[in-house]
């Protein structure tokens, strides 16, 4: 089975990351869908949709969990019954999952393609780039600032918030394998710590919340 990736980069902080190389009537075996997702999957019409859908629950069940573990809240954050924090993504035949029963973590995986270059001043100062090498070196840093800036959206979970505005990202160098972060808004700051890594012409981006205590 491809699970393609598994780190752990701190005691409470799991990754699972899946190459979609099945076809659907093999991940739909053995996963029981609730009604609701069930509809879900039915109203998919892309098959790869369908597939990263239930390769996410092949992720889940690395930890034991089933689709019925699994509810989103009002703003379509997902959640875990036990109070594990979990978060998910799907970037074409890539799908991934992080979860932490102490922290609250985010994920984005997005493929590196030249298109970014024509959207990045929506999400990041453009001036902040200029010593980028080459093209093919500034769409792989725009990408893992996009994917940093998604998976502290995903954590925040609150729909006002501004990649442009809200979300800074420090310098980083591509060989850094990660970068500090902050989200400032309504009044209130936090930082973060962020990690990155690059596979298949693939970018994966995590994001961590400090432990509760410390918050």
């Amino acid at each position: 089975m491809p699970l393609y990736k598994t780190l752990h980069s701190a005691p409470d902080i799991r990754v699972y990351i899946w190459k979609i190389e099945e076809p659907e009537s093999w991940l739909s075996e053995e996963v029981v869908l609730t009604p609701h997702c069930q509809e879900r999957l039915d109203g998919m019409r892309s098959e790869l949709h369908r597939r990263g859908f239930l390769s996410i629950r092949h992720l889940m069940a690395q930890e034991g969990y089933k689709d019925a573990d699994l509810y989103y809240d009002e703003n379509g954050k997902p959640h875990l019954r036990d109070g594990t924090h979990i978060s998910i993504t799907h970037s074409f035949e890539f799908t991934g999952i992080i979860l932490s029963g102490e922290r609250q973590v985010g994920i984005d995986i997005e493929k590196q393609r030249s298109k970014i270059l024509r959207i990045a001043h929506r999400f990041t100062p453009m001036c902040d780039y200029h010593n980028a090498a080459n093209e093919e070196a500034l769409i792989r840093k725009l990408t893992v600032v996009w994917c940093i800036k998604e998976s502290l959206y995903k954590i925040m979970g609150i729909p006002g918030i501004s990649f442009l505005n809200h979300i800074s990202i420090g310098d980083f160098d591509l060989r850094d394998q990660g970068a500090a972060a902050r989200v400032i808004y309504d009044g209130h700051q936090r930082a973060f710590s962020t990690s990155f890594l690059e596979f298949e012409g693939f970018t994966c981006a995590y994001a961590i919340g400090n432990r509760p205590e410390a918050i």
